[in-house]
């Protein structure tokens, strides 16, 4: 893994145990990295979530030094999650852990606040040595992960651009985008075009397509 050498204020102190909170959506796996990681003698799993909008309370309630957050979960996604977390200056460090493995949801991540980025295939331990790095100040990231990452560069979408196909790919017309968005129909139609030309796409639907499995969404 790669590992930072910056250690901020807020690290864990190394004789206490860590404070675990788990997000996500599915209960097997939610289970199986609960009941893995408290048999490590350092961590405690104090809370657990299935959804991404029970994150914020569920940190603010019970204020855990590490989160592991997957990225695709009901409610809002995990990065937007970490975002909140951020904006408001929580003291939790937050470990993305998720099966999409996608260059583009690694740039997010990071972006948004996020402290590492690995997938649900690392095994145990690798996991349980991160969870304390991450909890000790350092970033993690999967090295793979992050090679593919600076090889397929940045995400080429504005923001505003990802927002109108976004609101495509979850099947909205060109009205409902624009009345989702307060823009004009002309506006979102503009915006289309403009992320179907830099997709490669042949319509919007295969641009949301495409943004979507390189995680520009």
């Amino acid at each position: 893994m790669t590992v930072g050498t910056a250690r901020p204020e807020g690290a864990v102190a190394a004789d206490r145990r860590i404070r675990l909170l788990l997000a996500d959506d599915q209960d097997l796996v939610r289970g199986g990295l609960s009941a893995l990681l408290n048999l490590e003698p350092d961590v405690e799993v104090v809370a657990e979530v299935g959804r991404g909008d029970q994150v914020y309370d569920a940190v603010e309630k019970h204020r855990p030094d590490v989160a592991l957050i997957d990225i695709e979960m009901p409610g809002i996604d995990g990065i937007e999650a970490i975002r909140q977390l951020t904006e408001a200056g929580l003291a939790v460090r937050c470990l993305i852990v998720t099966t999409f493995g996608r260059p583009g949801y690694l740039r997010r991540a990071m972006d948004a606040g996020a402290a590492g980025f690995v997938v649900k295939d690392t095994p145990a331990q690798q996991l349980a040595d991160m969870v304390r790095r991450v909890a000790a100040g350092y970033r993690v990231v999967d090295p793979a992960l992050a090679a593919e990452s600076l090889a397929g560069g940045v995400n080429p979408l504005t923001t505003r651009e990802q927002q109108v196909l976004q609101a495509a790919a979850d099947g909205g017309s060109v009205k409902s985008i624009a009345a989702r968005l307060h823009l004009s129909a002309g506006t979102v139609r503009n915006h289309l075009s403009a992320a179907i030309g830099k997709t490669g796409a042949e319509n919007r639907h295969d641009a949301a397509r495409t943004a979507a499995e390189n995680g520009w969404l």
